[in-house]
């Protein structure tokens, strides 16, 4: 980069354009290959398709890094839930994880989401902070993928 011979603009916005967003996403990952050596994030998507149609019906985004898998976004219709297909759609983002050399993983949901449904499945709560609406708050969880 340039040196500034000026101020910097600080801009907050709820619209950054993709490109800035990546730039911050390759920057950090340029920082972090750096400091630890190693080059290992990748993305990660679970997803389930449309049999006919081969849209996206729902699933599991995240991705892998430095030994953790990241569970950021799960959602199916609530036409889909209760078969199991999302206890398979976690089972195999944990899979690919281990994959991937993860001895960990992490995640945050919400108490009117579904924390039971990860605690039926082995993640454990490592700690809880207040959000809105009142009396609910955001859920950090984790599991070890070392055992399965």
């Amino acid at each position: 980069m340039a040196e500034l011979t000026t101020q910097p603009t600080i801009v907050v916005t709820d619209s950054p354009a993709p490109a800035d967003l990546a730039l911050i996403s390759d920057e950090l990952d340029h920082f972090n290959i750096e400091a630890s050596g190693t080059a290992d994030r990748r993305p990660l998507a679970v997803l389930v398709k449309d049999p006919e149609t081969g849209a996206v019906l729902g699933g599991l985004t995240g991705r892998t890094s430095l030994g953790l898998l990241f569970v950021d976004l799960f959602h199916l219709p609530s036409t889909l839930r209760g078969q199991g297909l999302g206890s398979e759609i976690l089972r195999q983002a944990e899979e690919e994880g281990r994959r991937r050399g993860c001895r960990s993983a992490v995640l945050y949901t919400i108490t009117f989401q579904a924390p039971g449904f990860y605690q039926r499945h082995g993640w454990q709560v490592f700690g809880e902070i207040p959000c809105d609406p009142p009396g609910t708050s955001r859920v950090f969880m984790t599991k070890d993928l070392t055992s399965t």
